[in-house]
């Protein structure tokens, strides 16, 4: 699936020096590139009956309703501190720059709900890994997690070991 890399743009240093950040408002944009990434979501996924899609705060929200749209889904967001109005569980994690904390709505997800979390990276695993443990936490059941990106070198593949990971662009 290494045709999408072309939609994406590389900028160096950001958000600090030393960091290669992988821009994806270039695939947003394109209305082609933007229909083969939700299409490959839900074909990826169409077979584990997902009740909720999870959207992590804030790049997984430009896709994770579409996606769940299109699989007959709720869509629940994943947020950072302080972001949602109403009673939230939360969990801390590390990231590969610093660390950082999400959150959700405690009745966003019932008990045996099964659960679909896509986002638009995945590097070390961190802030997957702490979404997987708070659905978890709440009850619900993950049936995969699905990124654009995967940064390989960082093994974020190690930290959501025992789950369903697909990625359609890999680094």
């Amino acid at each position: 699936m290494d045709d999408l890399k072309r939609y994406i743009r590389e900028v160096p240093d950001f958000p600090k020096p030393g960091i290669l950040f992988y821009d994806i408002t270039t695939l947003l944009k394109d209305p082609g590139a933007l229909r083969m990434t939700v299409d490959r979501f839900v074909w990826m996924f169409a077979a584990m009956h997902a009740d909720k899609v999870i959207g992590i705060d804030a790049r997984g929200f430009m896709f994770a309703p579409i996606v769940a749209y299109n699989l007959n889904a709720g869509f629940v967001p994943v947020r950072k501190p302080g972001k949602l109005p109403a009673s939230t569980a939360g969990n801390s994690y590390d990231l590969e720059y610093g660390s950082d904390r999400v959150e959700v709505h405690e009745d966003a997800i019932e008990r045996g709900e099964r659960v679909l979390i896509i986002d638009d990276l995945l590097a070390t695993g961190g802030t997957a890994g702490a979404t997987a443990d708070l659905v978890s936490d709440l009850g619900g059941e993950i049936v995969g997690l699905g990124f654009i990106c995967e940064l390989t070198f960082l093994d974020g593949r190690e930290r959501l070991k025992g789950h369903r990971v697909e990625s359609l662009i890999q680094y």
